[in-house]
C-alpha cells in the first residue's frame, strides 16, 4: 500500500503544468484529489480522468472565495499549494499590476490559504503541508522582479512553520525546482538549464510528499550551483554592477 492510499489531498494550482502532472502521479498511488484553479473548464478536464478527484475552484487572491472553497473542500490530509504566477521582468522595466499579481498568486495567496487550513490542523493534531517554491527564491536574480521575491517570502514561510508547528503532528515541506517546461517558461527567451518535463518533475515532489525531510531542492547539480551562489561574497556577485 502507497503512503497515499486512501487519503485525501487539495492540490492548488492543479490545472495545468506541475498541478496537473501531480494530480495524475497522486491519483497513481491511491490518493483521493481535490484539485483547485481558477479555470473551472481545465479542472473539469482533468478529473474527468482521475478516478476520486473533485473539483474546487478557487482564487487564491480573494478571500471570500478562498473561504468558500476551504468550506467545500472538508476533511482533508494535506494540501499542496503550487498556485504561480510569472513575467519575466527586468527592474528597469517595472510593471506595478504584473509585480503585484506575481506577489499575490506565489505568496500572498498561500497566506490566504494557510491561515484557513493550519488552524485547523493544529487542533487535530495531523496535516501535511507541501509549498511548492523555486530555486530562483534563494537569491536576487535578473529580470525576475516579483516572481523571486516571492518566492524568497514563501521560502521564508515554510522555515518559520516548520520551527513554529514543530511537535503538533502537522507536516511542513518546501520544494524548490528548477526550470520546468510549463506555459510560465515559455516566456523564457534565455536557455533554461536541466528543463524538466511536468511529469519528471512531478515524480520528485511525490518522492519529497513521502518524507519527513523538510527542504527538497532539483534538479542536481544545478540546485547544487545556485545554493553555491548564496555563500559567495557580494563583491564577486555584484562585481562592476
Amino acid at each position: 500500500m502507497s503512503r497515499f492510499e486512501g487519503k485525501t489531498y487539495w492540490i492548488i494550482g492543479a490545472s495545468e503544468g506541475l498541478g496537473r502532472a501531480l494530480a495524475k502521479a497522486l491519483s497513481r498511488q491511491g490518493a483521493h484529489l481535490i484539485l483547485s484553479a481558477r479555470n473551472a473548464d481545465r479542472l473539469a478536464d482533468i478529473c474527468a480522468t482521475l478516478p476520486n478527484a473533485q473539483a474546487v475552484p478557487c482564487d487564491v487572491t480573494n478571500l471570500d472565495t478562498v473561504r468558500r472553497a476551504v468550506s467545500e473542500v472538508g476533511e482533508i490530509d494535506g494540501l499542496v499549494y503550487n498556485a504561480g504566477a510569472y513575467e519575466p521582468m527586468r527592474t528597469g522595466d517595472w510593471d506595478t499590476e504584473a509585480v503585484l499579481a506575481m506577489a499575490d498568486v506565489n505568496y500572498t495567496g498561500a497566506l490566504r490559504v494557510l491561515g484557513e487550513t493550519v488552524p485547523r490542523f493544529v487542533r487535530e493534531g495531523r496535516g501535511d503541508i507541501t509549498l511548492i517554491g523555486s530555486l530562483s527564491g534563494y537569491r536576487g536574480l535578473p529580470a525576475a522582479v516579483g516572481y523571486a521575491s516571492s518566492k524568497a517570502a514563501l521560502v521564508s514561510l515554510a522555515e518559520t512553520m516548520r520551527f513554529d508547528l514543530a511537535g503538533t503532528g502537522v507536516t511542513v515541506r518546501i520544494v524548490n525546482p528548477g526550470f520546468i517546461k510549463t506555459r510560465l517558461t515559455e516566456k523564457n527567451s534565455f536557455k533554461m538549464p536541466m528543463l524538466m518535463t511536468p511529469e519528471d518533475a512531478a515524480d520528485r515532489v511525490v518522492k519529497a510528499m513521502s518524507r519527513r525531510r523538510f527542504r527538497t531542492d532539483f534538479p542536481t547539480p544545478f540546485s547544487w550551483v545556485i545554493r553555491l551562489i548564496d555563500y559567495l561574497p557580494d563583491f564577486l556577485i555584484y562585481r562592476g554592477k
